[in-house]
């Protein structure tokens, strides 16, 4: 059965983060979408300098080809062809945030500065249905494994606000006994649609 709320797992490339989050909430039943708010996806390359960057909407497997094409020894090693796999079983393309127009009741981030986007963009949507959205914080390193950890912790999350009668009124102690069961803090705002 799918879930009563529908969530959005946002980071800033919709590669690493967020997509470890969507593939665990999806196994689990939830209705959930994820999203990047960067300018492009933006993958690591040869040198911090020489990054892979692709435009929001390029096929996971034609980034894949050509992170193949370009060293696959390179890009096995460092974990960006298995995240990759990972997503291609998820979606087809990263998406950015600001250009989907669906309506979530909850938006977990994974950065403050993704926060503070994914804010600002709501802040700017008109907001004529007086809908509330819980946008919620969970600060997570971006690296396969952090993500791997944090995943657990946004499942958990979006167990207790499912659980409750009515988020609203129960967010402070959701935020907090999620922090008492993981060590993760997470901090919120509400915004509206």
């Amino acid at each position: 059965m799918p879930s009563k709320l529908r969530y959005a797992m946002v980071c800033a490339s919709n590669q690493n983060r967020s997509m470890e989050a969507h593939a665990m909430l999806k196994k689990h039943d939830f209705t959930v979408s994820s999203f990047g708010v960067g300018a492009h996806v933006k993958l690591p390359g040869p040198s911090q300098k020489e990054p892979n960057s692709y435009p929001f909407g390029t096929p996971y497997a034609q980034i894949y080809e050509d992170l193949v094409r370009k060293s696959p020894d390179l890009y096995t090693r460092n974990g960006l062809l298995r995240m990759l796999q990972r997503n291609m079983g998820v979606k087809t393309a990263p998406e950015r945030f600001q250009d989907n127009r669906d309506i979530f009741d909850v938006v977990v981030t994974f950065e403050e500065r993704v926060m503070e986007q994914v804010v600002e963009d709501l802040h700017r949507r008109p907001q004529a249905l007086t809908r509330p959205v819980l946008v919620v914080n969970l600060d997570v390193k971006d690296s396969h494994e952090e993500a791997a950890l944090a995943a657990p912790h946004a499942l958990r999350l979006c167990q207790l606000l499912e659980a409750a009668e009515e988020w609203e009124d129960e967010v402070d102690s959701i935020v907090l006994q999620l922090h008492n069961e993981t060590g993760r803090r997470a901090i919120y705002t509400i915004c509206f649609y």
